[in-house]
């Protein structure tokens, strides 16, 4: 839910900045005057230790990201939606808020553009944002009642056949009763943050980020009437691989683990979540209409008239 926040609610006095190693350039200067800026209005400046090591500043304090989840009041992240991605997880157990800034592409998560960010940011630090929590799932790969592996997802968990594999045929159950056994390419289970991810691309619906909902979209489904599917984020959903060569389940693209015939795969709602912090006036629907170019449409039509 978003929700404004005014100044006196937060006191932001260690504030991280976080990016990708090695992706800077020529904006790591920038990020020198970012910290400048930061200690000139009088915050207590941390970086992530990787992101540290594009500096070669001698003075810097820096922490791992287990450290900024213990100790920072608000971390800044620097980087596109995959960086978010990667960050998100890992400071979630901690609940510190995040402020995220552009310098991807699609920026779905980081709204912030990189060239503003200083006066933006100066505004939300003087409590003139606006407060959104997303949730994330948690996953558990189970062979032969063993657990075997287990990840979090801030997007999606996807399963999926191999790259020179045919379909997979995937059983799958939602609290304890029979869904549909399902030939596809795979199956895509969906937070309201992926929705607009992979989820979308493979013809699954937008889902706002304050509906408590998991999705569920089959990849190049063999059946026409296997379609996308809205549940509430309380299910729990278990998906068996039936049949299929070179399976793996994958989290955000980012962590996965190869499945094996008749592996089952949990996916819950986590117990933890994001807290994101918005510039003030900042709105979800502006935000799809930027990335999704919504706003394109009415002149292209005034053209066919």
């Amino acid at each position: 839910m978003s929700d404004a926040i005014s100044a006196s609610a937060r006191r932001f006095t260690r504030v991280a900045i976080i990016g990708k190693h090695g992706e800077f350039g020529a904006s790591s200067s920038a990020l020198g005057e970012l910290a400048d800026f930061l200690e000139h209005r009088g915050h207590r400046v941390v970086f992530e230790s990787a992101t540290a090591q594009d500096f070669a500043r001698s003075n810097l304090v820096t922490l791992e990201l287990a450290q900024i989840g213990l100790e920072a009041d608000v971390a800044i992240v620097i980087g596109g939606d995959g960086t978010m991605l990667g960050i998100a997880r890992q400071l979630a157990p901690f609940d510190v808020p995040i402020i995220g800034v552009n310098q991807g592409r699609l920026g779905f998560m980081t709204d912030i553009a990189f060239e503003r960010m200083l006066p933006v940011l100066s505004d939300m630090l003087d409590g003139k944002l606006e407060s959104e929590r997303r949730t994330l799932l948690e996953g558990v790969v189970h062979r032969q009642d063993q657990e075997i592996f287990r990840a979090v997802a801030f997007n999606d968990v996807v399963v999926s056949r191999g790259a020179g594999a045919g379909m997979v045929e995937l059983r799958v159950e939602v609290d304890g009763h029979f869904m549909y056994n399902q030939r596809s390419d795979g199956l895509i289970i969906s937070t309201p943050t992926g929705s607009t991810a992979y989820a979308l691309a493979a013809g699954g619906p937008i889902l706002h980020p304050e509906l408590g909902g998991i999705v569920l979209v089959p990849i190049a489904p063999h059946a026409l009437s296997n379609r996308p599917i809205v549940l509430s984020d309380s299910c729990e959903i278990v998906v068996e691989l039936a049949s299929g060569r070179d399976c793996s389940v994958n989290f955000d693209m980012q962590s996965l683990t190869s499945l094996y015939h008749h592996d089952r795969v949990t996916v819950r709602r986590s117990a933890h979540s994001i807290e994101f912090l918005h510039p003030q006036g900042w709105s979800y629907y502006d935000t799809l209409r930027e990335k999704l170019h919504w706003n394109e449409y009415p002149s292209v039509l005034g053209q066919l008239k």
